[in-house]
């Protein structure tokens, strides 16, 4: 490595810097240039978005996915004048996660494709900020038995999982029970379509699902948050964070976003996180923890909030969450299957090739076809992942329109 990057600011590689954790993320980090350098960002397809962010932060790394991009990124890196070196696919992934000079690792690559390089960065101890849900949900006592044995930190970006963070005591990893917390309360918007007919759900268009109430998100997650999938997914992940039995998560749809979740003690105290609907905040306070600094998010006006509204999620409407708590509860194989059948899904609705509610059809199928598994090691994680894409694809070519 260059020893003309060395700096005493925190280094930090962004996984995923373009998508809409990784731009935020990039935001708080420019607002602190006497803390924080980018140490290195890595993209998939938006490969002038990446130039262009790699001229604003100068990173030491930038990696892509194939070699024909790679070559032509260093050849327009090299005409900016950076010294910037482009690395390749998973194994530059990972080589950047890891690196001894990094301190932290903002882990934003959506699903399975996060799953190697956050791993890699815990072997290596380093502080995570995760935001890639589907690493936990793949492979969550692999990875939580990971953290341990290195002694890495790691930080929830969701900002569900980071309200949930700030109302636990702050030994909370000795279990729920024995710090007097009786339940999660994983508050959800509720998505678009909260109040759509169920009869019009057979007809809504990929835009109008990612045309969410109050977060501006990637059109994958988008669809998730439609669907209520991406709750699901998040109750799988509260579940390993914070060492809880599914039963004691309990969703709210809460439409305003206000309160990102709450805590709800045996003495009656329920203690809740309130914010503007601003991935920057999660952000800031994991990657400044335990200290806090400016986020940039504009002070939360109560008065013009108004009222605060809860309900509880209607799961003939979202059955993707009835079957995410299925497999949070059936453990083992099924939450990898649950993801990667759901990925397939998404990606189908999103070239038009099923109708929306068919996207919880394919997974509840996959879920029912494919026999539940002991995960004993990321190999088994994986074919796991693999025979479900499988399954969702037979599916596909039997049923898309």
């Amino acid at each position: 490595m260059d020893d003309c990057f060395v700096s005493r600011l925190q280094q930090v590689t962004v996984l995923g810097a373009t998508g809409s954790v990784g731009l935020s993320t990039l935001d708080v980090i420019a607002r602190h240039p006497d803390r924080y350098q980018v140490f290195a960002l890595t993209g998939f397809s938006r490969l002038s978005e990446l130039l262009a962010l790699c001229v604003r932060h100068a990173p030491r790394f930038v990696v892509v996915p194939e070699a024909g991009a790679a070559r032509g990124l260093q050849d327009d890196l090299r005409a900016a004048g950076l010294a910037t070196r482009v690395l390749l696919g998973e194994e530059g992934l990972c080589q950047v996660s890891a690196d001894a000079e990094v301190d932290t690792v903002v882990a934003a690559i959506v699903g399975a494709a996060g799953l190697r390089p956050t791993l890699a960065a815990v072997d290596a101890g380093k502080k995570i900020l995760l935001a890639n849900k589907e690493a936990l949900v793949m492979s969550g006592a692999l990875f939580m038995q990971a953290v341990r044995k290195s002694g890495a930190v790691l930080l929830p970006l969701d900002s569900e999982h980071n309200a949930i963070f700030q109302c636990m005591p702050g030994d909370y990893a000795r279990g729920l029970g024995q710090v007097g917390v009786r339940r999660i309360l994983l508050t959800a918007s509720g998505g678009p379509f909260r109040q759509t007919p169920l009869t019009e759900l057979e007809h809504v268009s990929p835009d109008q699902a990612c045309a969410h109430p109050n977060w501006s998100m990637g059109r994958k997650i988008s669809v998730d948050s439609a669907s209520m999938m991406n709750k699901g997914l998040e109750l799988i992940e509260a579940c390993w964070l914070f060492d809880a039995r599914p039963d004691q998560v309990e969703v709210v749809i809460h439409p305003q976003s206000v309160i990102h979740s709450l805590v709800d003690y045996v003495d009656g105290s329920v203690l809740a996180q309130l914010g503007n609907p601003d991935m920057r905040t999660p952000i800031a306070n994991a990657l400044a923890w335990p200290e806090r600094i400016d986020s940039g998010v504009a002070p939360l006006d109560l008065f013009a909030v108004a009222r605060l509204d809860f309900e509880a999620p209607d799961e003939q409407r979202f059955p993707c969450l009835r079957l995410a708590r299925q497999a949070a509860e059936v453990g083992n194989s099924a939450p990898a299957m649950l993801n990667a059948a759901n990925e397939v899904a998404v990606a189908a609705f999103l070239e038009r090739r099923i109708r929306f509610p068919q996207i919880a059809s394919i997974i509840e199928d996959v879920l029912a076809l494919e026999p539940v598994v002991a995960v004993n090691d990321l190999a088994a994680v994986f074919e796991a992942d693999t025979k479900a894409r499988d399954l969702a694809e037979q599916w596909l070519s039997r049923n898309a329109r």
